[in-house]
Parts: C-alpha cells; structure tokens; sequence
C-alpha cells in the first residue's frame, strides 16, 4: 500500500473523530487536546534528547500539565509562580555540566506544544454555541487546506527552494498553493456547512494569509528540531503520517495567531464575541 493510501485511510475518520469533537466541544474536547499534547511531548522530549538537549523529565510533564490546565485550575497564576521558582533553584543547585541545557530545554519543550494548541480549546470556547465551533473548524480546515495544497503544489510545481538547509522539500510555490489551500477551506466552511457563520466572511479572509504563515513556520520549527536530531518523523505512531508531533506542528503557531486576530478585530468593534 503506498503512502498516499495509508494517509488518506487513516486521514479520514481521525478528521470524523476531531470534527465530532470540535462540535460537542466542552469538557470531551478539553480532554482530547490535553491527550494529544501529552502524546506530543513524549515525541518532543524523545526527539531533544537524540538533538543532545535532555530536558528533565519530571517537570517537562509537570509544566506542561500546568499550561494545559490553566483554563480549568483554580489559582493557576499562582500555582504557575511557585513551579517557576521551585524550577529554576532546583536547576542553579543542580550540579551536573548539563544543567544550563536541562533548563533551556525544559523551558521549551514543556512550554512549545502546550501553549500552542491550548489556544484550540481557547478558541472553541470563544462560545459555546455556533461561534466558538465555527471559528476553530474555520481555523482547522486552513490548515489542513495550507497543508494539503502545499504538498501537491510543491510536489509537482515547486522549483524555488523556501529553506533547503531546514527542509529541502519546502519550496515558495508550495507556499502559494498553501496560501490558496486555506482560503479554499475557509469558504467551505462559510459557505458549504450548513449553519450561520458568526460574522462576515470578509473579515476572516486576511487570516488565511496569517494561517498561511504561521502553520509553514510550525512545520520549519519541527523540520530544525528533527534535523538536529536526525530524524525523519517524530514518531510512527499514525500510518503514514509519522507522529503527532508531524500532524500538529503548523497548529503550533497558528492556533494563537489566528485567535489574536480574531481578538483584535473584536478589539476593534468589528466583531462580538
């Protein structure tokens, strides 16, 4: 079976699964990102310690665990500021050679994935009507549109190399075809699902664009860390489609770019959320 073939079998009920859970939202959705993260960070911290960066593994999880957690914690701000301390004098007393790597390396591992996917369920959130289930579909279809456009464009069109020391399959034509992937799967959310869309499409046509920017960026992110490990996949846990970390990188940075433009149009008045 080709690889194309194992993507597109395990491809379409997982995409079920998360457009199931993206409508019921609440509680099931909260619990299926705080999953997936977790799996992420297994990926993450397998991938470091190949790089040569060993996070430490307890409070890799534990911080992690916390940003996660934010939403639903009582005094979470104040939970958070006696992790950060408890942290850091631990790794200044810490007198192994490897210790200021530890640090940097925990601080980044536990804080990458965590911070950047919990803005879905921030999004989803937004309301717990139409709203906040249309915004994180809108934002989950331009991805997945910048995705797939990017791959086939760049596959059969690409000639301009985007990064060739990061990742030598990223070309600027698979760029341009990404950036119409997203705009694509912005309209058939606007257009082909059958419920209200909460406000004018015009105003979310400028964040395709953004999604277009941030999500390569996300892959560029994981393509530097797997490179330095030397690795091809974060993991093989999804047939055909490498790790968790593989699928999600470019929602990484582009769930929290699109919801600060979703917020600053509200700033604006152009919006009510």
């Amino acid at each position: 079976m080709s690889e194309l073939a194992k993507r597109i079998l395990f491809a379409v009920p997982a995409a079920i699964l998360a457009l199931w859970l993206m409508w019921v939202g609440g509680i099931f959705f909260y619990a299926a990102l705080i999953i997936l993260v977790l799996f992420i960070q297994v990926e993450i911290e397998k991938i470091a310690e190949k790089a040569g960066f060993k996070p430490d593994q307890f409070f890799l999880y534990v911080i992690a665990s916390w940003i996660l957690l934010t939403l639903a914690l009582p005094y979470a701000f104040e939970i958070g500021i006696a992790l950060f301390l408890i942290f850091v004098v631990l790794q200044v007393l810490n007198t192994r050679t490897t210790h200021m790597q530890e640090l940097i390396a925990t601080i980044f591992c536990a804080g990458y994935a965590p911070f950047g996917l919990l803005f879905l369920v921030i999004i989803r959130n937004i309301s717990p009507d139409q709203t906040g289930f249309m915004l994180t579909l809108s934002l989950f279809l331009m991805v997945w549109g910048n995705d797939v456009f990017a791959y086939f464009g760049g596959k059969y069109f690409g000639r301009r190399l985007l990064a060739p020391t990061i990742s030598p399959s990223k070309t600027w034509e698979g760029i341009f075809f990404g950036l119409l992937g997203s705009v694509i799967g912005l309209l058939i959310v606007i257009f082909a699902v059958p419920v209200n869309y909460p406000f004018h499409w015009l105003l979310l046509l400028p964040s395709t664009l953004i999604v277009s920017a941030f999500s390569p960026m996300g892959d560029l992110a994981e393509s530097r860390l797997k490179r330095a490990a030397q690795v091809k996949d974060a993991s093989s846990i999804l047939p055909g489609h490498g790790g968790l970390f593989d699928r999600f990188d470019g929602m990484i940075l582009a769930a929290p770019a699109f919801y600060l433009y979703i917020h600053c149009l509200s700033l604006a008045g152009y919006v009510i959320l």
